[in-house]
């Protein structure tokens, strides 16, 4: 086993150093899919959680429960519903995204709508009880406090679309089954990672894990630098 990690570091430095345009093209495709797909999400989301966290009605806690609940979701399952939705006899059939970067975009988006919508919510929710009674105090209209509250859970916001774009990257099952992993087409690392290893090139699946865990931490390590450093330069907010 450690002679297999050992090769596996060495040969994913030289696939990323070699200037492997397959390589490349794989972590592209990958990083198309997942951000386009936390963005469309973002485009309803953040919506629904301002709603959610801002607002009170009917049935609130059970909207927020079914969003939580979904935040586990198989993605095995989801990406088998988005196909027969997406399959020419599906209900989508005619955009004919079966198959295509797009498609996986879609299915990504849908599978991380939950944890966005959740977390943002919750981090609405929070500031919410802390921050409303003072804003009115000091005369602003509704509108005016939920403003400040948004301002103030902005970075709450970008931890969970963070946390969304880390979920979306190392998911396998839409990717799979909704982009069928068509070699230099709809190929990304996670469907790599599952096809070199049911090859037996155990070096190579690893190589390609390695770089996908090290696109993943670094994305969360430059997150958190930059609240480290937003939180010295406003230490009464520790």
């Amino acid at each position: 086993m450690q002679d297999i990690i050992v090769e596996a570091f060495r040969k994913a430095l030289e696939l990323i150093f070699s200037g492997n345009s397959e390589v490349y093209a794989t972590v592209y495709r990958s990083l198309y899919v997942t951000g386009l797909g936390t963005l469309l999400s973002c485009l309803w989301s953040i919506p629904i959680a301002t709603v959610l966290g801002l607002y009170s009605f009917p049935a609130k806690w059970l909207i927020k429960g079914i969003f939580s609940s979904l935040i586990g979701v198989p993605t095995v399952a989801l990406g088998l519903l988005l196909y027969l939705f997406m399959s020419h006899q599906g209900e989508f059939g005619f955009l004919h995204l079966l198959y295509t970067l797009n498609g996986i975009a879609i299915g990504q988006s849908i599978l991380v709508t939950p944890l966005i919508v959740s977390f943002t919510a919750s981090a609405l929710g929070s500031a919410d009880s802390q921050l409303r009674d003072l804003a009115k105090t000091l005369g602003a209209s509704s509108l005016r406090c939920n403003l400040a509250i948004m301002r103030e859970t902005i970075w709450s916001m970008v931890l969970a679309v963070s946390a969304a774009f880390n979920r979306g990257f190392g998911e396998l099952g839409v990717a799979m089954i909704v982009g069928g992993n068509l070699f230099q087409e709809t190929r990304v690392l996670t469907t790599s990672i599952a096809l070199e290893t049911n090859l037996g090139y155990f070096d190579v699946a690893m190589a390609y894990a390695i770089i996908l865990m090290a696109i993943v931490l670094t994305i969360s390590l430059a997150i958190n630098l930059v609240e480290r450093l937003r939180q010295e330069e406003m230490p009464w907010k520790k």
